[in-house]
């Protein structure tokens, strides 16, 4: 029985980029037949027969790569290129981000953007939320979509966040959508629907 995965490269100074020798490795490891689909997540989406999967996903972790599930879960974590340096733009806030909300169950797929500065280059005003570091805090945006033919910029929600704020506020945020939301409803509908104000007197 197959079952369809997301590979995406880890999350670094330079952005979520693939090397040569990754890109060789998918390759390898997913074979020759493989039907290989580079999404707007900035993951790879391929099948994989269900009894191959841990070691598919042990051999490409051996190169640096992380598997997720595909499909209607949150996506792992899109950052910019912290090109202010690894400390200033908060890679470990980022790296601590992506482990936390990563491939979770959702109504509809979610996708969360990260940007060291305000430069914002990995347009996470675009994203269904987005993280923006300013100096030392956080500012927090909702309902970015910047795919459909309605596409909106994300409006800020909370802001001045602490680095253990936004690790705690983040994950209830999706915890809320997971319970509230409607089946296939996207994050941005669903936070119109909402509302700021009682999604910040829900979460926080």
């Amino acid at each position: 029985m197959g079952m369809k995965i997301a590979i995406a490269p880890l999350i670094g100074v330079g952005g979520n980029r693939f090397t040569a020798e990754q890109w060789r490795t998918v390759g390898s490891v997913l074979g020759d037949e493989a039907h290989i689909e580079f999404t707007p997540f900035r993951q790879l989406y391929a099948d994989v027969e269900e009894e191959r999967f841990d070691d598919v996903r042990d051999r490409l972790a051996e190169k640096g790569l992380d598997v997720y599930p595909a499909g209607f879960f949150s996506k792992s974590l899109i950052a910019c290129q912290f090109c202010r340096g690894a400390e200033e733009a908060g890679l470990s806030t980022a790296l601590k981000l992506n482990e936390l909300v990563a491939g979770r169950a959702l109504p509809h797929p979610l996708k969360v953007g990260y940007a060291g500065c305000a430069n914002a280059t990995s347009e996470p005003l675009f994203q269904d939320i987005g993280i923006v570091k300013m100096k030392d805090r956080f500012d927090v945006y909702l309902g970015g979509d910047g795919k459909s033919i309605r596409a909106s910029v994300g409006q800020l929600w909370l802001s001045g966040l602490t680095e253990a704020e936004l690790l705690e506020t983040i994950p209830k945020l999706l915890a809320h959508f997971r319970d509230n939301g409607k089946k296939k409803e996207r994050f941005s509908r669903f936070v119109g629907r909402m509302t700021m104000e009682r999604l910040r007197e829900a979460v926080r």
